[in-house]
Parts: C-alpha cells; structure tokens; sequence
C-alpha cells in the first residue's frame, strides 16, 4: 500500500503541523498555537507569508509593528492562557531577527512559552554575502539568529526540509514542558523555506501534548510535613508557579487549614484575594512592611513557585532569623533546592493539595497569636494605602498613588492590569488590592520597558470579555508605542493609563538613593551648566496616541481623571486616558521601600552625594546572609 506524501514547501508544512498541535490539562483541551504574527521581508515574505496565506483558514494572522513587541503580545497572550496556548511570531532575516530577542530573553526568564520563526541567510549559499547577513569570518554556519541562542530554551536552523519533523517535535515539547517552557527558535533558511518536500501524511496528524501535574516524592513530602509542624512563625512565599500551575484554590486551602501568612512576589501577586485574611501582601524590595517584617522573623519560609529573585530576598538581607530554614515546593529542581532549602519538587497544585492532607491529619494550625500578630499588621498597612490613595481635592492635579486609587474605585474582578517597569511596579506591588487570580499581571522577571501595550493586546485576544488595562510610564511609552496601531486596526478595546512624569522616576530615585543625583534620568532641557534641569520637554504624548489612531481622554484633575477612567472602561474601543502627575512625593506618595535592593555604589569619590551613599550601601551589606 503506498503512503501518502503530501508535497508542500517547508513552510507549509510548518503552518499545517502547527494548526494540528494541541495540550489537555485536568481535561482541558486548547490549541496550542493559536495564532501568528508577522512581519514581512525577503527572509519570510515568500515562504511563510505564502504559507500564511495558502492557509489562512487554519492558522490566523496578526500584523505587527514590531518584532520585539510582537513577542510580547505573545507572551501576554501565553500567560493569560495558562501557558497551555501561545503564538508563533514570524520575521525575516537581519534586524527583524534580532529585534526578537529582547522578547525571547523575556519569555525565556518567566518561564512562558513563545515560538520564533525567523528567516535565515540561503542555506545553499548561492550569493554570499546576501543582503543583512552577518559575515563571520571564522565561521560560514553563523547567522545573526545565533544570538537568539542563549535566551531559547530550544533553538535549531532548519537547513534541510526533512530536518524539520525532529525539530518541529521537539519545539512542541519544550513549549508545553512546564519546566523547560520558553522561547523556542526554529530558524528558517528562505530557501529552505521555499524548497519542496514529500511529507509523510502522519506528521500533520493532531497531536495533544498532556501539560502534565507530578505529585511529590513522598520522603520529601515527609520532610516537609514534619518541617511545617515544627515551626513556630512560617511564612508562605507565592510565586508565578502558583498562578501557572493554576493553584491559587489549593493554595488559599492550605492557609485556611493551618492560619499560615501568605506573602506574594511580583509574579505570584493575586495568588490569594487582597482581602483573604492570610493574605499580608507583596513581599521584597517592592513588597509591604507586613511581609516583610514576617520575613525577617520567619522559622520557616514555604516558597512556591517562586525563583527567589534579589527583589525577593531583599538581596540576601530579608530573611534574617537566627536557625531560619526554606522549604521550596516547585515543578523545577533547579529552584527547589535554592537557598539550601528542603526541596518538595512536584506541580504546585499537586504538592499544596498533598501537604494540606497531611497537615490536617495532624490538625495542625499556628497559634492564634500568630495570626492576631499579622492581620493587625495587615490593618495597619492598609490605613496607609488609604492615605495614599486618598484623593479628597478634585481640582489639584493627582500623584501617581492618587491615581492609582482613583483605578481601584472604579474596576472589578474582571480587569486586567498589565504593567512591567518604571516606578509603577513598586507602587502597585505594594499597594495594588487584587480581585482575581490574574488580575495582576506584571512582567517583573525582565522588567522589560515597551512590554506593557503589546502585552495588553495579547491578554486581550486570550481575554475577549474582560477590561485590559496598560498601565504606562511616559518613559515606557517612548519606548514603544507602535502596537497601538494594530490595536486599533483589528479594534482590540484595551485601555491605555499613560502617566506622564517628565522623566525615569522609578531610576531618577534609585540614582539619588546611589549618589549619582539622578543624572541622565529626567524628559527636560539642558540648563546653563549643561545638566538635564531645565523645563520639561513640550512633547505632547497624547497627541501621538491619537495620531496612531487612538481614542484619548486628557485629565488633568482629581475629578477629570475619574471621569476618564469611567468612560475608558465602559470603551468598546481602544481608549488612552492621557494624565500628568504630580511628582512631589510630599503629598499621598507611595510608602517607600520596606526592604534593600543591591545597587552596587562607587567606593571611592569626591561629591559628598556619593559618599553618603557608599556609607549607607556598606551597612546594608553588612547585613547579607547566605543561606546555607
């Protein structure tokens, strides 16, 4: 009997495996690609811009503006979908590969899963060099795509069209691993992509990849128990693991059993409702003086899912009690055994489930003093959120936390808020009060600027009922702006918050903390000595956003901000409220940081700034601590 052997070109066969694959979890069933965006040149435009076309029924399309950006509306759209779909994003060779890796260094860090097809130099080399190739002159098998190497968890160049069935499997397996999920990179000759070959018929066959939920190892399981039981003030660190292993019930169960505290990274922030009694807040640098201060008297720290990032631990200085030991419940080994910590290597949801059982066949539960100690704490952190967020003169122009409140008065559990760098992560992590498991949805493993609008777009598509907010920083926006367009070209409703601050405000204060006066950190004219202190600059941000064909609401009060936000809301298009802050922080500013942050200060210099600074760095460091 003679097999079937389709003949296609390589990039066709690489859009009809890829609409087949699919992943089940707990019963769940998802195309795992759902979508492509693309940009085109002459790397891609002939083998998968045709690809696209010829089959524009099965594999959607999405125009970007971008290629960085476009990664990032995939990985917005991965993360809202749980990691069990994602997209692919095309681009030619040169600029436009490079451009991806950014994004895929972001994908990469925070473990969420993304598929990059970028074009490649002729495999066959019939004209060398061809235009935006790298020459290298040690090497004739290097490309520019080499760079996306170091920050894809699975990289090939297909330079033969049989070679794409072993790589395009495996691509589909590191995408749907929950430990090794990341960028994936298969680079495409536009040869090779263009080149025919007889497929067998079996490879375009549905395949679902089961996204699987390993329990624990039961000696460790054990050792956790009876590390648990035996410790007086335990604290629980939330992670991403939390939200991606979608434990967040299993979770809030546990702290309802034993009265355990629950503290949240920036990535597991909305692993527990803001008002779950167990619920004490961000944790770290960023984090609230609640947690914080339970860190530092902790017996015992239960991380889950979490990487221990230095904002985390404070860089070493945050957990600091005499004898305190870590217990790390996480999928992947690397990070369970951090910090010389019992490791419970299982899925999140798996191992919270198995050390609740346990607990309870014990009955065991920390003393009521325990909990009296921290939900008084809690009560008086949030008297000081509400100082913050307090904004009873309608007509002054609001402070950036004042904002904030005003946002809180107004969104449910539906909203969605993206946000990723600048000084609005520090703000939010400590006072945000989060509705829903994914409300809070902040890129901090990278904290990449430009993340925020792209991203939005992708929780959009992943979310089509739900309120997306981009929360934005004027120095975010500059920084990339452009998929504004596509949001209003395929009117996806996301709203745009674009905070204007004359400036980096986030790092304007980290270079005065650090003696370095905030150098190079403001949007303003040079003065008569040449520093950047003279008036702001006269751009007009949004009068760029409704020149990308933007709806924009200008505030410029209390009162007109709140009525902005309302409208964007109910906006069934795209909407940017447009507000100037008032950046003195002397009124309803943000608590400042509850815990250090290791920004190396110069140890020798002459201007008393940083000399200051340097002595107030050492003491810091006095205090650092390996765990092990």
């Amino acid at each position: 009997m003679t097999r079937k052997t389709p003949r296609l070109t390589v990039a066709q066969a690489l859009v009809r495996f890829l609409a087949a694959q699919y992943t089940e979890r707990d019963g769940e069933r998802r195309r795992l690609i759902g979508a492509t965006w693309g940009i085109f040149g002459h790397g891609n435009v002939a083998g998968l811009g045709q690809a696209l076309v010829e089959y524009a029924d099965d594999m959607p399309y999405l125009q970007g503006r971008n290629e960085q950006s476009m990664v990032h509306a995939a990985v917005g759209y991965a993360r809202q979908s749980n990691r069990l779909s994602t997209h692919a994003v095309t681009t030619s060779i040169g600029p436009g590969a490079t451009n991806l890796v950014t994004g895929a260094a972001l994908a990469t860090i925070n473990h969420l899963p993304v598929l990059l097809l970028p074009g490649d130099i002729f495999a066959t080399r019939p004209a060398d060099p061809v235009l935006q190739q790298l020459e290298v002159p040690y090497a004739g098998d290097i490309s520019v795509n080499d760079t996306l190497r170091p920050v894809s968890k699975y990289f090939d160049r297909i330079t033969r069209p049989e070679a794409l069935i072993p790589a395009a499997l495996q691509a589909m397996r590191v995408l749907t691993d929950p430990v090794e999920t990341g960028a994936v990179t298969l680079a495409l000759p536009q040869d090779v992509q263009a080149e025919a070959y007889d497929w067998p018929e079996e490879f375009f066959a549905e395949r679902t990849w089961n996204v699987r939920r390993p329990a624990a190892d039961a000696t460790e399981l054990a050792a956790a128990v009876r590390a648990v039981r035996e410790a007086r003030r335990p604290l629980i660190v939330a992670g991403g693991g939390v939200h991606h292993a979608r434990a967040e019930e299993a979770l809030a169960e546990l702290a309802d059993a034993t009265g355990i505290p629950v503290a949240s990274t920036q990535a597991g922030k909305g692993s527990l409702r803001h008002d779950h009694p167990q619920d004490v807040g961000g944790i770290g640098h960023t984090g609230t003086a609640t947690a914080n201060e339970l860190a530092r008297t902790a017996d015992l720290v239960i991380g889950v899912g979490t990487r221990y990032t230095d904002f985390t631990t404070a860089s070493g200085t945050l957990f600091a009690a005499d004898g305190v030991r870590f217990l790390n419940l996480n999928i992947a080994p690397h990070d369970g055994h951090k910090l010389s910590g019992l490791p419970l290597i299982a899925d999140a949801r798996a191992g919270l489930e198995e050390l609740t059982q346990a607990l309870e066949l014990h009955g065991h539960r920390v003393a009521d003093a325990y909990v009296v100690e921290y939900t008084e704490d809690k009560q008086r952190w949030e008297h000081r959120v509400d100082a913050c967020y307090e904004a009873d003169e309608p007509d002054t122009r609001p402070t950036q936390a004042q904002v904030l409140g005003l946002l809180d008065e107004i969104v449910d559990e539906s909203d969605i808020l993206v946000n990723a760098a600048g000084s609005l992560p520090g703000d939010l992590h400590k006072m945000w009060r989060a509705r829903s498991r994914d409300q809070y949805h902040l890129e901090y493993g990278y904290s990449c600027m430009g993340y925020e609008i792209p991203a939005a777009i992708g929780v959009r598509l992943a979310a089509p009922d739900r309120p997306v907010w981009a929360l934005v920083g004027d120095g975010t926006y500059l920084m990339m702006p452009t998929e504004i367009v596509t949001a209003v070209q395929e009117n996806v409703p996301i709203k745009v918050l674009l905070i204007q601050n004359h400036g980096y405000a986030s790092i304007g204060g980290l270079s005065q903390q650090t003696g370095a006066e905030r150098f190079g950190t403001a949007y303003r004219f040079r003065s008569g000595d040449g520093a950047f202190t003279g008036a702001p600059l006269p751009v007009d941000l949004a009068a760029n956003a409704a020149s990308l064909g933007m709806r924009v609401l200008r505030a410029k009060t209390v009162r007109d901000l709140r009525a902005a936000l309302a409208e964007a809301r109910a906006a069934d298009t795209p909407t940017c409220v447009y507000v100037e802050t008032e950046t003195a922080d002397t009124v309803s500013g943000p608590p400042p940081a509850q815990a250090w942050w290791d920004v190396p200060v110069a140890e020798t210099a002459t201007r008393s700034s940083a000399v200051r600074a340097r002595e107030e760095y050492d003491r810091h460091v006095s205090t650092r601590r390996r765990h092990l």
